[in-house]
């Protein structure tokens, strides 16, 4: 296994500066937000794409993932995160997401990076079944497979609460229907701990289907609030240990991102607390 912080948490410098900061405190993987101000991929200029991929190797890191997850480009009032999402329901609004990830895909596979993350379809609007977003994400999100297969990217769901897919077992039913395998999940720990799925328990069930990790840490409250690890009630040791028995030797990806006013002591901490935990 091997730690990775996501530049989501450094919204206030450049992709450069974030890269040199990360390598900086020890991490050896970074995953990079293809949003504003790192690399949107609508906005991204070649000159741009060639100044990441020089700092990367200047500071010797590797890419763990592109979040194509946060839209903040977009600076849609509802929500910064979520929208626009898969299941708005007006479709001229939810292509800006499908077109996003398409794009993400494309920005992968030019710079090396192993997948790329998105949501899980999206919170529902007032008076929208279970059923009509499903069906609604399943046409959108399609589209976005037939390009990734096209890149041989993985494109991997993250489940999320108060969103579509809350749970491992939506995720199931939902990737049944899609019955692709360059469709994967990241396994975001934090997650699922909020919406009682406690990951230690979770993660040989999922392994299958799992590409790759974020940490961070989740209050005993389960209330969805990105923590440093350690200052919360998530079983670190037994969730680490966990994946250990599954053979993974990818990346668990830090994910701090409501930490923007000191990135730097959140990743260093996290660091830390992690690296001590690691199974040999």
């Amino acid at each position: 296994m091997k730690l990775a912080f996501s530049s989501n948490a450094y919204m206030t410098y450049s992709v450069e500066e974030t890269i040199r900061r990360v390598a900086a405190i020890g991490y050896t993987g970074i995953e990079i937000l293809a949003d504003v101000p790192h690399a949107w991929p609508a906005g991204l200029l070649p000159e741009r794409v060639d100044s990441l991929l020089l700092a990367l190797d200047e500071h010797k890191l590797a890419i763990s993932n592109v979040n194509a997850f946060m839209m903040n480009a977009v600076a849609d009032p509802r929500q910064p995160y979520w929208h626009p999402s898969w299941i708005d329901p007006d479709p001229h609004y939810r292509a800006i997401r499908r077109e996003h990830t398409k794009r993400a895909l494309l920005l992968a596979a030019e710079i090396g990076a192993p997948h790329i993350t998105t949501e899980p379809g999206g919170p529902l609007a007032e008076g929208q079944t279970r059923s009509d977003a499903y069906d609604i994400f399943y046409e959108e999100f399609m589209p976005c497979v037939e390009v990734a297969v096209d890149q041989a990217m993985p494109l991997l769901i993250e489940p999320e609460p108060e969103l579509l897919i809350e749970r491992f077992d939506e995720y199931l039913g939902f990737i049944e229907r899609v019955d692709s395998p360059l469709v994967g999940l990241n396994f975001d720990i934090g997650h699922a701990y909020c919406v009682g799925e406690d990951p230690q328990d979770w993660v040989e069930k999922m392994a299958k289907y799992t590409l790759h990790y974020h940490f961070e840490d989740i209050a005993a409250t389960r209330v969805h609030q990105h923590l440093i690890p350690g200052h919360g009630a998530i079983d670190f040791d037994a969730t680490l240990a966990a994946i250990s028995q599954t053979d993974y030797d990818g990346w668990l990806t830090v994910e701090l991102y409501p930490y923007i006013d000191n990135p730097d002591a959140a990743a260093k901490e996290a660091f830390g607390f992690l690296t001590n935990r690691i199974p040999a």
